[in-house]
């Protein structure tokens, strides 16, 4: 029996017919419960930059560019009107772009289910697609890790917004914008 529906259904009759232990035993051999220790997990900036740029900032599920985060700050704060962010990122007043092309890592195979936190198990992907993936597995869900190989890796364009940045007094003047700034001078200086 592989349709989890029909596993279920086998545990509801066996419970019909007041076998609970049994029901109990086809459901621990069928459809096992399988508790996770939750592992703890955090990157730095660098961090994140540093498996961006590996992926060539190209999502690992899609194949589509994603752009660094401090080049959608510069936007946000240099064009307000045409491009606004919401700090608490609020759907309601924050630009799709945040969505769509803000660089996120991802587990490909969720911590949430025994998946580990080490690079082998890190992908850069959307985090809208971060979102919809959540703690499903790629085969759940139909889909697949794009190998390196096959993307067409961009800058994310990191060199204008340095440049940007040091344009303009406005932009050096912003905390978010500064951390990922310096984050990516740190990297560069490498």
């Amino acid at each position: 029996m592989n349709d989890k529906a029909d596993i279920l259904a086998a545990s509801l009759k066996l419970l019909l017919e007041e076998n609970t232990k049994e029901a109990g035993a086809y459901l621990d051999t069928h459809y096992p419960f399988k508790p996770i220790i939750r592992k703890s997990r955090s990157w730095s900036r660098k961090k994140v930059i540093t498996i961006c740029q590996r992926d060539g900032y190209c999502d690992r599920y899609t194949g589509k560019k994603l752009v660094f985060p401090g080049a959608l700050q510069v936007i946000h704060l240099l064009l307000p009107d045409q491009f606004p962010a919401d700090k608490n990122w609020s759907m309601a007043k924050t630009h799709m772009a945040f969505w769509e092309l803000f660089p996120t890592i991802d587990h490909v195979f969720p911590i949430a289910r025994g998946g580990e936190d080490e690079e082998s198990n890190w992908a850069t992907t959307s985090m809208r697609m971060n979102q919809i993936k959540a703690n499903w597995t790629l085969e759940e869900i139909g889909w697949r890790l794009i190998p390196i190989e096959e993307l067409k890796p961009w800058d994310g364009l990191e060199v204008m917004t340095l440049r940007l940045v040091e344009k303009h007094q406005i932009l050096q003047e912003d905390d978010y914008l500064l951390r990922w700034y310096k984050a990516l001078i740190g990297f560069r200086s490498k």
